[in-house]
């Protein structure tokens, strides 16, 4: 029987690619985003391999996350799989300089809209008393940057989430693990500079940057693990990388 994969950001990025290579890998798909035409047009490609739900909420409305997820039908409603991929990151500004509603923006999506999703779903995954989920860090949850501030304490919490959940869920037999990518050229840096297209593409010059599909990869590679084995917390950075801050550019 299938198994069903539930991924939030599901409408770009890693959370696109995750969702791809999971349908072609027998997954059952619930594409989880905000912008719902992207959500049906992904759900039209996929459904030529798997069956695919659709939610569209927005992870930062708790009354949205529940209704949700509580709306699911039957043949959706066991969650195998928590792909936890929703996040973001606004601004790259000093502390002094930063912009409240970027650290609102960044804690609600990175920090809380992961707990709300997970609140919904870890009851479903304790009755069943299986289930994997897996928590999208940044090594950003490793270290601090210059101008990082309230983007790598978020993803620090992510960190310190993923070890919790292991510990407080070990006892239902269910799986926990946290990937932390390195520099990965999607929407992300777009997103961060607020739509200045020219210094988001200056992020990645000089060097081979990660791609979603890597990180989609290693993601379905970790979930098709054996259940016994858990692969509990993973860096992934591209070659040229070798730290937050260090890059071999040419």
């Amino acid at each position: 029987m299938s198994k069903i994969a539930l991924v939030t950001g599901a409408t770009s990025g890693i959370g696109k690619a995750t969702a791809q290579i999971l349908a072609k890998n027998n997954y059952k798909i619930i594409l989880c985003g905000r912008r719902e035409d992207r959500l049906l047009d992904l759900k039209n490609e996929l459904s030529a391999f798997t069956d695919v739900y659709t939610l569209s909420f927005d992870v930062r409305d708790k009354k949205a996350v529940f209704e949700s997820i509580n709306s699911l039908p039957e043949e959706f409603s066991k969650i195998d799989v928590l792909i936890n991929n929703a996040g973001n990151a606004h601004g790259l500004d000093s502390i002094q300089n930063g912009n409240l509603d970027d650290w609102d923006a960044m804690i609600d999506i990175n920090v809380k809209g992961l707990l709300y999703v997970s609140k919904a779903i870890i009851p479903r995954m304790i009755e069943q008393k299986s289930g994997h989920i897996i928590n999208i860090g940044s090594i950003a949850g490793k270290e601090v940057y210059p101008n990082g501030n309230v983007y790598c304490a978020s993803k620090h919490a992510v960190d310190a989430l993923n070890q919790a959940m292991r510990i407080d869920l070990n006892p239902f037999g269910i799986r926990v693990g946290g990937i932390h990518p390195g520099a990965v050229e999607t929407e992300f840096s777009e997103v961060r500079f607020k739509g200045d297209s020219e210094r988001a593409a200056n992020v990645y010059k000089g060097f081979e940057p990660l791609r979603a599909e890597d990180i989609a990869d290693i993601i379905h590679f970790v979930v098709s693990r054996p259940y016994h084995v858990n692969i509990a917390d993973l860096i992934v950075l591209p070659t040229a990388q070798a730290s937050a801050t260090v890059m071999n550019k040419s």
